[in-house]
């Protein structure tokens, strides 16, 4: 039996040139050997989670999710918590498309995205979760992204991430630091901080060197801890996120860790967010599932001191089988 691909889209992802390349994303998962059907999402409520939960339930290879951020994330969601998962593909269709950036795949163009597939190589990627809530890329909290709530969308297309956050700190009044107590692998963090950013990758809102010695798949998030809210602070800290510099500045915290305890120490509710997407209030644990699920990405495109020898090697194995399944299916 050939095997199945279930390709999950938002239509009003990237001015409907999504919607408008459906057709040739189909034939190109045609072409890597996957008897491919789609799924148009709703404005129903997690529409593309439970579609993606209902196509694992039912046997599917592969889902392949289209749209921003946001549906990426819903497909991890409709996975993750399944002992026998599909693999994944990524077709970026939003503003920031972090995730397609770490793996190298095309984000302006939905077809060459869908034809990484075709290149047979996959990542197993680590995800993070609390609760029964996961996340492909960043988990936030902190008084500085509780105010991107309040900012207009067009204003984050514009500026990117990083930077909407110290432009929703020039605009609303309230910006200011929160007392915190964050508990990770090598020690406790006890102080003041305007937000916490923990990473799975190392592209955070655009900067590809926001966590520059990340290690696809190693089972550690990157955590940085942002302790001023000083806007000028914040705009010479976004310059130096540019090439990978804060990571040695004393106003950030910088580290490693499979696992962080988020306890705020005020009255003040502390949101947290997965994915741009608000995930519940602190106190929260958040952990690591180290290679969770297995990702198809552009391998020989990222740099290989981001990938681990396993992943490498992975990669390498799951081409030589994709190739041996093709020829005999033929």
């Amino acid at each position: 039996m050939r095997n199945r691909a279930r390709l999950i889209y938002n239509p009003t992802s990237g001015a409907e040139t999504l919607k408008k390349s459906v057709p040739d994303i189909l034939n190109v998962l045609e072409q890597a050997g996957y008897e491919t059907s789609a799924f148009q999402t709703t404005p129903e409520p997690l529409s593309a989670q439970n579609e993606a939960n209902r196509a694992a339930r039912d046997g599917f290879d592969l889902i392949i999710a289209a749209g921003g951020d946001g549906t990426i994330n819903e497909v991890v969601n409709g996975i993750a918590g399944l002992k026998k998962r599909p693999k994944m593909a990524i077709i970026p269709a939003g503003t920031t498309n972090d995730y397609a950036r770490a793996l190298k795949i095309p984000r302006d163009d939905p077809v060459a995205a869908a034809k990484i597939v075709l290149k047979h190589k996959a990542i197993k990627m680590d995800i993070g979760r609390a609760n029964n809530n996961y996340f492909m890329n960043i988990a936030a909290g902190g008084m500085l992204t509780e105010l991107t709530y309040h900012v207009p969308s067009e204003i984050k297309s514009i500026f990117g991430y990083l930077a909407y956050l110290v432009k929703a700190a020039e605009m609303i009044p309230g910006n200011h630091t929160v007392p915190v107590r964050l508990e990770y692998d090598n020690g406790v963090y006890e102080g003041e901080m305007s937000m916490f950013l923990l990473g799975l990758t190392n592209s955070v809102g655009g900067f590809e060197q926001a966590a520059p010695d990340v290690s696809l798949g190693d089972g550690r998030f990157s955590l940085i801890v942002v302790k001023t809210a000083n806007v000028g602070e914040l705009i010479h800290l976004i310059s130096l996120a540019l090439n990978g510099r804060h990571v040695n500045d004393p106003r950030i915290l910088y580290t490693k860790t499979r696992k962080l305890v988020v306890k705020p120490k005020s009255d003040e509710p502390m949101k947290i967010n997965f994915d741009g997407e608000y995930a519940g209030d602190a106190p929260m644990t958040l952990v690591n599932l180290q290679q969770h699920i297995e990702i198809f990405a552009n391998v020989d495109a990222i740099p290989k001191k981001s990938l681990t020898a396993g992943a490498i090697a992975d990669a390498h194995a799951q081409y030589m089988d994709e190739m041996n399944n093709i020829l005999d299916q033929k």
